[in-house]
């Protein structure tokens, strides 16, 4: 079984920076693509970014120039550097990784996490 792990989160105000991590821990497996996803309170969850296992990312508009996703390929580790964070934000921020099992019965989906919270306020 494949799980991932948020941590990283917490208040900041206005222009400030967090760097979240996403372990995925498990035996028998590879990654694919990593991603990180949040929900804010009344809205559906929306895709921030996320990084294939060539390196290929991609981000929402909204926070293109401002958030870098990357990946610590050796670990199943992937980083997300949040700059000049703004209120709008503010949500729970989702880990998810899609794996493929390499044991003799191949499995392949998705694992989420449980998230972490990232409030931006003055």
């Amino acid at each position: 079984q494949v799980q991932v792990a948020e941590s990283g989160g917490g208040q900041v105000q206005p222009g400030r920076s967090l760097k979240l991590s996403c372990a995925a821990s498990g035996t028998s497996f590879r990654i694919n693509t990593m991603g990180w996803y949040r929900q804010a309170p009344g809205k559906e969850r929306e895709l921030v970014a996320d990084i294939t296992s060539t390196g290929t990312t991609t981000y929402a508009d909204s926070v293109k120039g401002r958030f870098t996703i990357s990946r610590d390929y050796a670990k199943n580790v992937a980083f997300l550097q949040m700059n000049n964070l703004k209120p709008e934000d503010t949500a729970v921020y989702l880990c998810n990784a899609d794996y493929i099992t390499t044991t003799d019965t191949i499995v392949v989906g998705r694992t989420w996490g449980q998230g972490t919270q990232v409030t931006v306020s003055s």
